[in-house]
């Protein structure tokens, strides 16, 4: 168990790990997300123990994790981290790369682990390829490949897919993480992709200048955000008075909405304006304008522009 025990650091004298806190189970997906600056990369570092801390502990099971004040090479044993710079040697080969640590007195089983490696990163024909020719996204693979040959009990990836195309990102997430729950290694990812919170996650830590905001189950997260900070990192929400939508007698309360929760109707409370039109390949994503304030809604087809209609909440 990983065990983060209210935890500040600083950069010189500028805050920005505030008293954080929290624990994750063995073989745990966790997803770290929030908007740039936010203190999720320096997070890693810190669990992994790259940095001092200025106050508070971190455990893994009975091992405290420390800095470099207590170890000549930063960092600990039974963790691995994948920072943004991927840290491949550039003249050697891609699979010399993924079984830099590997031991060599079963050379057979050296290459069978990186052929392992390789094949769930989907680079295995670039094996004998140095890793200076590669492209961005091919070295992110591999630096994936690499972070995964030793097997660490604790995993923190950071932004781990951020250079990879699309049309691979989706299988790429499938087959490690899948992997990682087959192997029950923790994994700590930060991102800023919200499909690796949803998709993959078991667990969303929410950070915002450097405090966590909630710790939550991601699809419940997802349902039930409870500040327009947190719906927002999940893409556009409206936030609306529930009057605007139907009658009231007591409080007017604020709720969050995203733009698959709203839907044309033909009479109805809230009327808006549409200013814009945005194909995503399954629906049309509306821009719309009531009292002078956007609102986003999802729809089938097209709509014209400066056109009006009705919107109501889909429950």
């Amino acid at each position: 168990m990983l065990q983060v025990e209210n935890i500040t650091f600083s950069y010189d004298k500028n805050k920005v790990i505030k008293n954080i806190g929290f624990s994750v189970s063995k073989g745990q997906n966790i997803a770290i997300i929030g908007e740039s600056g936010c203190g999720k990369s320096t997070l890693l570092k810190l669990i992994y123990g790259l940095y001092d801390l200025d106050e508070g502990q971190i455990f893994w099971n009975s091992n405290e994790v420390l800095g470099p004040k207590f170890h000549l090479v930063p960092g600990m044993p039974f963790m691995k981290y994948l920072a943004q710079d991927f840290d491949l040697m550039p003249f050697i080969t891609v699979g010399e790369n993924v079984g830099k640590y590997l031991s060599n007195i079963y050379p057979e089983k050296k290459q069978s682990r990186i052929s392992e490696l390789l094949e769930i990163v989907e680079m295995t024909e670039y094996s004998n390829v140095k890793a200076k020719f590669l492209s961005g996204g091919q070295q992110q693979r591999v630096a994936l490949a690499k972070v995964l040959a030793l097997e660490p009990e604790l995993l923190l990836l950071d932004e781990p897919f951020s250079q990879i195309d699309n049309f691979r990102k989706n299988s790429l997430r499938r087959k490690l993480f899948s992997y990682l729950k087959s192997k029950e290694i923790t994994c700590l990812v930060a991102t800023h992709d919200s499909s690796d919170s949803l998709s993959f996650a078991d667990e969303t830590i929410v950070l915002n200048a450097g405090k966590i905001v909630i710790k939550e189950k991601s699809d419940q997260l997802f349902n039930n955000p409870n500040t327009k900070y947190v719906a927002s990192l999940f893409g556009d929400v409206n936030e609306l008075k529930v009057s605007q939508l139907i009658e009231v007698e007591s409080s007017d309360e604020t709720i969050l909405l995203f733009p698959h929760q709203l839907k044309i109707v033909k009479s109805g409370k809230l009327k808006v304006k549409i200013k814009q039109n945005y194909f995503k390949g399954s629906h049309y994503l509306i821009e719309a304008e009531a009292n002078e304030a956007s609102i986003f809604f999802e729809h089938n087809c097209e709509l014209k522009k400066n056109s009006e209609v009705f919107l109501s909440h889909i429950k």
